[in-house]
């Protein structure tokens, strides 16, 4: 998982600080990579990270706010009810502003357009930075996300019973939590590298400030409730997308990826048979193919879509 690059930070006008890290050459091609719900900069697989600097690629990784080591927001997180009903708190932040600041970021860093590649929620938000700044997106690639329609992607029963746990109180709770949720979410056909994911767990918590982040991931899930069913949007993107999912995924059912690839036009959709919702070891080098070869299409196809 990503390590490698100091961590800088964006203070961004009117609105959070955002710590994000770049590496690559400075000429190279700008690809964003958007984490989902809960997760920070350092979740996206180095193996990755590395598979796109090899093919130049100038690539930039971010804490979204109430993640890792950007702005923890002041608003209170939904409450626990509110959450499993799909409601948002009035004051409650939404994807539209978490898509703002990662323009903010791309302003920040100097960056007219962007590859943006965002998994889960970073999906959501890709989608949105794509809807609602065309001009700033040079291609999105969805990977296991969905459209809002909450007819489409729902999170499986058991899944959600799992995430209404208390947060975890210690490090080594985190670290337990996060390997029980992965057995549950993960692929036994592309599984997980046991030690890898206990190391980063365990960094992940320090970085984040342990317990003082436990509002973060609720007021992340009031953003995407808040946000609601935003099809009709997704039509608006222009911008050469591919759409990448699991069919074993319970975290968002196929049914999302699917719905996502029918919203946009023209976009691309793989589903990966035994993929579920984890970037394992055993999907990575697929995955980096397929983003890389998009990112060729959409610099071929430059003006068109």
């Amino acid at each position: 998982m990503t390590g490698a690059g100091p961590d800088l930070f964006a203070d961004l006008p009117g609105g959070p600080r955002i710590c994000h890290r770049v590496e690559g050459p400075a000429d190279g091609a700008p690809v964003l990579l958007v984490a989902g719900l809960g997760l920070d900069l350092t979740s996206w697989p180095r193996r990755m990270v590395e598979g796109l600097l090899e093919r130049g690629s100038r690539v930039i990784v971010f804490d979204n706010r109430d993640a890792g080591r950007s702005t923890r927001i002041a608003t209170p997180p939904p409450s626990p009810l509110h959450s499993l009903l799909g409601r948002a708190r009035p004051d409650s932040y939404d994807l539209g502003d978490m898509a703002a600041d990662t323009v903010g970021l791309l302003d920040h860093l100097g960056i007219a357009r962007a590859h943006l590649v965002g998994m889960s929620m970073g999906g959501m938000i890709g989608q949105t930075v794509a809807a609602r700044h065309p001009d700033r997106v040079a291609t999105l690639t969805s990977i296991f996300s969905t459209t809002g329609d909450r007819g489409v992607g729902r999170v499986a029963w058991s899944t959600l019973a799992r995430m209404g746990k208390r947060p975890a109180r210690t490090a080594q709770e985190s670290v337990e939590r996060h390997l029980a949720m992965l057995a549950h979410i993960g692929s036994a056909v592309f599984p997980p590298d046991r030690d890898e994911e206990v190391a980063w767990a365990a960094r992940a918590w320090e970085r984040s400030g342990g317990v003082r982040s436990r509002g973060g991931v609720p007021r992340q899930i009031g953003a995407i409730h808040a946000s609601g069913d935003r099809t009709a949007e997704l039509a608006r993107i222009t911008a050469p997308t591919l759409v990448v999912h699991g069919d074993t995924d319970r975290m968002v059912h196929p049914s999302g990826g699917r719905a996502t690839a029918r919203a946009v036009p023209g976009a691309r959709h793989v589903e990966v048979e035994g993929m579920a919702h984890h970037l394992a070891p055993g999907v990575v080098e697929r995955l980096v193919g397929l983003i890389a070869d998009h990112l060729v299409r959409g610099d071929r196809g430059a003006g068109r879509h």
